[in-house]
Formats: structure tokens, sequence, C-alpha cells
């Protein structure tokens, strides 16, 4: 995040210089403004996922559902979020504020997974919700770092996340 200065935010938003500075005194206080906007937004895709598509029946609905959210993230806005994400979470490893901003919400997405994973009858699916959301976060770290086109690799994504749901299933 070296590059993040008021002055730099400024000139790719278009603005005069010295607006953001005139709303966020500091560098940290800018930064701040950026993770909660990030994490906003991340909740707001997941809603409006949640809104548009049932919950799933099977392991194949689950597994269809968590590759698509990988495509979203990995491709366009989605790539670049990511990718601001990530330098985020590096670092909020020396800003506790940013950290507890960072730190994982409860969603829509995610009260999904957990109910499909309990339907089943999986010990402690709370455990197993945030160790397969964790993995397929993981996956999209993988393919925003690795490859610039979200469509390519889609069927090996496709087949990381089978294998996920099955061993979150596992009784």
């Amino acid at each position: 995040m070296r590059g993040l200065t008021h002055r730099a935010v400024d000139a790719a938003a278009g603005l005069p210089a010295g607006t953001t500075s005139a709303y966020y005194r500091t560098r940290s206080a800018l930064l701040t403004a950026l993770v909660r906007r990030l994490v906003e937004r991340d909740q707001e895709e997941l809603r409006a996922a949640a809104a548009r598509t049932p919950a799933p029946r099977t392991a194949d609905d689950l597994v269809h559902g968590l590759t698509l959210l990988v495509a979203a993230r990995t491709g366009g806005e989605g790539r670049r979020r990511s990718l601001a994400r990530y330098a985020c979470v590096l670092e909020s490893v020396r800003d506790p504020e940013l950290r507890d901003i960072l730190v994982p919400r409860e969603n829509p997405g995610r009260r999904t997974v957990r109910d499909f994973l309990a339907a089943r009858g999986v010990p402690d699916p709370e455990a197993r919700t945030l160790t397969l959301l964790a993995c397929v976060d993981g996956l999209v770290l993988d393919r925003v770092v690795t490859a610039n086109d979200a469509v390519s690799g889609r069927d090996e994504v496709r087949k990381e996340i089978e294998g996920l749901v099955a061993a979150a299933l596992r009784p």
C-alpha cells in the first residue's frame, strides 16, 4: 500500500488536488476509509448474490454457487477489489483497527453454507463453514495472483471446489 497517498487517490479519482486530504487528514484515515468501503462492497455483493440465488439443495448446487463467487472475485472489477483487499489484509498485520474491520462478517452467503452443512448433519457446521470459505478465499488469492482471466481455469476451480465441499461434508 506504499502508493496510497492523498495525491495518488485524487489523481486516480479525477479530483482536484487536496480533495481527499480535506476529508481524510492522515494516510491512516484514508486507508481506514478504503478498507471500510471494500468490506461494504463485499457485503453488498454477497447480499445481492444471496437474493438472486436459491439456497443450495445439493452439493452440486453449493459447488456451482462457490464457483460463481470465485469467478466474480477473480475477473474484472472483482479482481481489482480482491487485489486491493489482499493488500489491505497485509497492511492490517501492523494495524489492529484495519484487522478489526477486515474480520469476516456474518452475511447471507456464510449463513447459506452453514445451514447447508448443518442440514446434512456435519459436526460443527460453523467451523466447517469457516474452513471451507477460507479455502475458497485461498483459491481467489491464487487466481488473482497467477491468472489475469477469470474464465481460464474455471473447470479446474470447479474441481477444486468439489473436493473442498466433499471434505466439508465428511462426517
